[in-house]
């Protein structure tokens, strides 16, 4: 037979169930921050991964990364024979810090590294630095499991920007490798199918009275941080290219024109505004050029219908846009 609660067992049992229900309603609050996903994707669970930050931008880490078991080819501008370095990131850094200059253009695009002491032996920290024949199509020589190299890419001023075309005029996205090398990757290989049938924004959620123009928090703002959550979201998944999901690449912070995956893709969205309070959780792989972040703002004021993914309020467009990818010439690009 079961005994009588004390007054202090009455108490403490209070206390635990205001506990478990503040637990419940903060939970609640960071999930209403959330980037939706798209129902017929795989579940995205980004309730897991976004956390609350009310303070300022926080400092950007200089991200520098390669794809493990891949070997680049290309010219060498710096034999690895005579340079060696202690990890990949310093490789990558070498190569990117070819493009600092602002009169000439980066002498290396790309780099090479033996990480694997073990299979690499007597190679094991050689940085070979390269320069692609044309940088958007790399050449791999190698891209196996047992490769021992890990490469990558680096995007110099006015290198590395491609072109989203919708029927409200083009963005013009600068990708990036040294973030999110895996993502560019993707990008790169869409780039080359020469088109990309199925790719479209779907949701469009304007800055409402939450941020300013220049994409900043504004202080009191009635509703906090959304809804609306300033973006345009939409999928990156083509019928002619069978889509693997992509490891995370968190680096920044979700900036006003940073083109960010959502979750492991193919779900994208590209930010109206600064979201300090979404910390790194997204993998940012590119950037809208600022001249052309009028366009993205006119489609996020398109008409919407509400409905709901996930227990989120989303504002989905009443007729999808479709999306062509292309590239453009190196004497159009500026950033």
């Amino acid at each position: 037979m079961g005994r009588r609660q004390t007054d202090s067992e009455l108490s403490r049992l209070a206390v635990l169930i205001i506990f478990v229900l503040g637990c419940i309603s903060f939970f609640m609050f960071y999930f209403c921050f959330s980037v939706g996903y798209k129902p017929s994707t795989s579940h995205v669970s980004l309730d897991s991964t976004l956390s609350f930050s009310g303070g300022g931008q926080e400092e950007e880490e200089r991200c520098c990364r390669g794809i493990e078991h891949l070997e680049l080819w290309g010219d060498a501008v710096k034999w690895g024979a005579n340079f060696k370095v202690n990890s990949s990131k310093e490789c990558c850094m070498a190569c990117k810090d070819t493009c600092e200059a602002e009169d000439r253009p980066c002498s290396c695009d790309s780099w090479v590294f033996c990480g694997d002491k073990q299979a690499c032996g007597s190679r094991f920290g050689e940085c070979w630095l390269k320069k692609q024949k044309d940088a958007l199509e790399p050449n791999p020589r190698d891209a196996r499991d047992q490769v021992m190299w890990t490469s990558g890419l680096i995007f110099g001023k006015g290198e590395g920007i491609v072109r989203l075309e919708t029927e409200y005029g083009t963005l013009h996205v600068k990708l990036l490798p040294d973030s999110a090398p895996s993502s560019v990757a993707y990008m790169l290989e869409l780039l080359a199918s020469r088109h990309c049938v199925g790719c479209q924004f779907h949701r469009a959620e304007s800055r409402g009275t939450h941020w300013d123009t220049e994409g900043n928090h504004i202080e009191n703002a009635p509703g906090g941080y959304g809804p609306p959550f300033a973006l345009i979201q939409g999928s990156l998944e083509t019928h002619s290219i069978t889509f693997k999901e992509i490891p995370l690449e968190v680096c920044s912070t979700i900036r006003r024109g940073s083109v960010a995956w959502v979750g492991s893709g193919p779900e994208f969205f590209i930010s109206l505004a600064n979201h300090n309070e979404w910390k790194k959780v997204y993998s940012v792989f590119g950037i809208v050029l600022p001249e052309d972040m009028e366009i993205a703002e006119r489609i996020a004021r398109l008409p919407t219908k509400q409905e709901v993914w996930s227990d989120v309020n989303v504002s989905v467009l009443e007729k999808p846009i479709p999306l062509r990818f292309r590239r453009i010439s190196t004497s159009q690009a500026t950033l």
